[in-house]
This record gives C-alpha cells, sequence and structure tokens, in this order.
C-alpha cells in the first residue's frame, strides 16, 4: 500500500497531501460539469498538468457530453505532466440542503469513479474531498458518504487495491476522520 497517514480499512487509507503530486495510477479530480478546468481540485489538476488534459476533456465534451458532464457521472483522460497516469473526472453534487439527492448523486461520483478505476485496471485510486469546497457539501456528512461509497465497492471488487483520500489540510483529515469514527 502507498504510504499512508491512517489506514481506516485493509484497502482504505486517508493522507494530507497535494493530490497532484500523487503517484497512484490515477487520481480523481473534482471537477465542475464543463470539464474544462476551475477552482480548487480541479484548477490545481489540469493548472500541473499542463494542457493535454484540457485537450482530452474537449474531446470528451465533443464526443461524449456537449452539455456538461452530469453530477454523479466518471470520465477518464490521460494525465498529463502529473505523476499518475490517468485522471478520473468526476463531477459532485452541489449542497441544496440535503433533499435534493445530494447523498446519491455523492455517492455515485464515488462509485463511478471507482469503476472507471476497475475498468482499467487501476491499483491505486486517489481522491480529494469532494463537493466540499465550493459546492458547499458538509465535511462530516460528505465523509460519512465517501466512506460507504468506497468499502461498499470495495468488498465486492479486486480493484482497485487500494483507496487513498488525500486531504489537503490536516484541519480536513481529521474532520473526515472523526466523522467516520477513525479519529
Amino acid at each position: 500500500m502507498e504510504q499512508v497517514d491512517w489506514l481506516i480499512e485493509d484497502r482504505l487509507g486517508v493522507k494530507v497531501g497535494d493530490i497532484t503530486k500523487e503517484s497512484a495510477d490515477a487520481v480523481v479530480n473534482a471537477a465542475n460539469s464543463s470539464l474544462m478546468g476551475g477552482g480548487g481540485v480541479d484548477g490545481a489538476i489540469h493548472g500541473r498538468g499542463g494542457p493535454s488534459i484540457l485537450e482530452a476533456c474537449k474531446r470528451i465534451r465533443e464526443e461524449q457530453y456537449p452539455d456538461g458532464l452530469p453530477a454523479g457521472r466518471a470520465v477518464v483522460t490521460e494525465a498529463g505532466d502529473l505523476p499518475a497516469r490517468y485522471v478520473i473526472h468526476t463531477v459532485g453534487p452541489v449542497w441544496r440542503g440535503g433533499s435534493s439527492g445530494e447523498a446519491e448523486l455523492l455517492q455515485s461520483a464515488y462509485t463511478q469513479s471507482l469503476e472507471r478505476a476497475e475498468e482499467l485496471g487501476i491499483s491505486t485510486v486517489a481522491f480529494p474531498a469532494i463537493s466540499t469546497g465550493v459546492y458547499g457539501y458538509p465535511r462530516e456528512q460528505a465523509a460519512r458518504v465517501a466512506r460507504r461509497a468506497v468499502t461498499s465497492f470495495l468488498e465486492g471488487h479486486e480493484k482497485p487495491e487500494t483507496v487513498l483520500l488525500v486531504f489537503f489540510s490536516q484541519r480536513d483529515a481529521d474532520a473526515f476522520l472523526q466523522a467516520v469514527g477513525a479519529g
């Protein structure tokens, strides 16, 4: 297993760091539906990964999702200049109070990302905290959805072998660990 700060379960780890520096087979991008880059994790992945990621996203928009990638879905591109091999782009839901299907969409974002990883035979995948930034999803609730989605998927699948939840700050990692009873 990749170096982790906390091992939550056999194949699920948590660490504090910069997801754009992860040498996992794939990193997950908390993208916006345009797939054209943006702020936060999305901007960092596009910025550090270089123009080939944007070009691949443009092709996806032209060929598959002309109206944008819907929340809860995931697509794969090359990783450009990132140390990963692939970027799995997924769109999490915007928080609207919790009664607009946000939990189901967030769970789908994690599950679809893991399905894309499995299809590619990926061994390690690194996730950011999807939807907890400008999309406003409460961190503690998002943490419980993320853990449930990842552990449920891993129970029935051999790949990916390792899932890392990479938090940019210790505060975010602590919030996750406390929310899932691992802190």
